[in-house]
């Protein structure tokens, strides 16, 4: 029997999603991918997943899944939400963000609500067993590729696992990891800032924009003041759109091309979000209230190797889930060879 996760509710809109599809944007090919990476890259490390490892991204209220497997060992990252877990005796749980837990044949898992953020990302240790296209199984609903059959999931579907078990060890979160928005996205100005007046970048970079509800994985429009062209007007021969790129059409109000977006475009774009503020901007909800920052190329580049060098030792803030009223991490720190700890006692005192 193949190991799978059941589909009892899809949620909104969630979808099966890795780091993205790289290589073919030449093609007309975009990258996809998850909104918000670093969400996506905390979750595996939760469920012990190389980070790159594909999930469900999950947008704005979850799905309802049932464990159709031996055993299966998930994490939620993203906002405030959480997992409510129905055992099959019965018995109900809750587990936080960033923590992991470990399913039975039969259990259902729901999501819900993720308060806080736009988007949620289950991991599922082992990954899921179905075939790469063009590299990544990332999902691309305009063109109907990637992920499972290309689109959302539904209800009853099943999504086949990696492994038919889950290792039967001690449950685990991630402490001291910050998901919250940013105050101000830090952007780098151009490529074609010269289409603008000198008030519209000053309107630019000192005013508040809201995002508006015509917000997708392709694009985030803003509302607020407009931004006046220069006599140069507000068409370019198309370019190359890279992540975070901020074009701004004839109406003078930013959008702000994400995951999905298009490989080329014909607007002026003023300013490009650094990569490294990307996946804050993925979790922000329409109504938000969003600044920017103007920062040199060369402090974008080392903010992105500093964030690099920090997701590298995310396994190192992994410490045991307290279970049944024992503090696990600290038994498992201690020297038991000499006698035995009581794990609702005073840390101090030794039992022997």
């Amino acid at each position: 029997m193949t190991a799978a996760l059941k589909v009892i509710q899809p949620g909104m809109q969630t979808t099966v999603q890795d780091l993205g599809r790289t290589g073919g944007q030449s093609l007309g090919i975009p990258v996809s991918g998850a909104m918000d990476a670093t969400a996506l890259r905390a979750a595996n490390v939760v469920v012990g997943n190389p980070q790159d490892t594909a999930g469900l991204e999950i947008a704005l209220a979850g799905p309802t899944l049932e464990a159709a497997a031996d055993s299966i060992r998930v994490a939620l990252a993203g906002g405030t939400g959480e997992l409510t877990i129905q055992r099959t005796n019965g018995e109900s749980e809750r587990a936080g963000t960033l923590q992991s837990v470990r399913l039975v044949r039969g259990d259902t898992v729901r999501v819900g609500s993720i308060p806080g953020s736009a988007v949620a990302y289950l991991a599922i240790e082992g990954g899921l067993d179905l075939a790469p296209f063009q590299g990544s199984l990332s999902t691309y609903v305009r063109g109907g590729f990637g992920g499972l059959d290309g689109r959302a999931l539904r209800a009853g579907d099943l999504l086949p696992l990696r492994q038919a078990a889950a290792p039967d060890r001690g449950e685990v979160r991630l402490d001291g990891f910050d998901l919250a928005p940013r105050a101000a996205n830090r952007v780098v100005l151009g490529p074609q800032d010269d289409y603008f007046t000198p008030d519209a970048l000053a309107t630019f970079l000192g005013s508040e924009y809201v995002v508006s509800r015509e917000a997708d994985r392709m694009g985030m429009r803003l509302e607020g003041p407009a931004l006046a062209h220069n006599e140069k007007g507000f068409n370019i021969v198309s370019d190359g759109i890279a992540p975070g790129a901020i074009q701004v059409p004839g109406n003078g109000l930013p959008i702000i091309l994400l995951a999905d977006r298009q490989s080329t475009g014909g607007y002026p774009k003023i300013a490009t979000v650094i990569s490294v503020d990307l996946p804050a901007l993925g979790r922000t909800s329409p109504g938000a209230r969003l600044r920017f920052e103007r920062v040199t190329v060369e402090t974008a580049q080392t903010l992105r190797r500093e964030h690099e060098a920090m997701m590298r030792t995310l396994p190192e803030r992994l410490v045991g889930v307290r279970a049944e009223g024992f503090d696990l991490e600290r038994l498992l720190k201690e020297n038991l060879v000499s006698g035995v700890i009581d794990g609702h006692a005073d840390p101090h005192r030794q039992h022997h």
